[in-house]
């Protein structure tokens, strides 16, 4: 018995269906379940390839990430690279910063969902 995984995340939004089809246009992250419920199950998913999750509180004054915000979306990504061009090509603001990259840790760099929700892409090191 116990935790065999991360399940889901789960929030909010005023309009789940424009931000769904967002997060699968931009990031290839699947379609999640629609506002009615109605659907094949099998689309309410993306299969995650198997590798490390972090999960962790940070600090109630943390500054790296907007202290209006609750949370903080990672998405583990292969060929950061490439997805920052595409990123940038559609118009979307790309933070990357040096010391964020290191060999032991991996690759990194920062977005926002068009409701200004932070989302860090990370791709662990090879």
């Amino acid at each position: 018995m116990g935790v065999t995984g991360f399940g889901g995340l789960f929030f909010r939004s005023r309009d789940p269906d424009a931000l769904s089809a967002w997060y699968r246009t931009h990031l290839g992250v699947g379609a999640g379940c629609n506002a009615s419920g109605a659907g094949d199950p099998d689309d309410w998913y993306w299969r995650a390839e198997g590798g490390p999750t972090v999960f962790a509180p940070f600090k109630a004054d943390t500054d790296y990430f907007a202290a209006e915000k609750a949370f903080m979306i990672n998405l583990r990504v292969s060929e950061i690279a490439e997805m920052i061009v595409a990123l940038q090509a559609a118009g979307i603001a790309v933070e990357t910063r040096a010391e964020w990259d290191d060999p032991a840790t991996g690759r990194f760099a920062c977005i926002h969902d068009p409701k200004g929700n932070a989302i860090e892409l990370w791709e662990p090191p090879a």
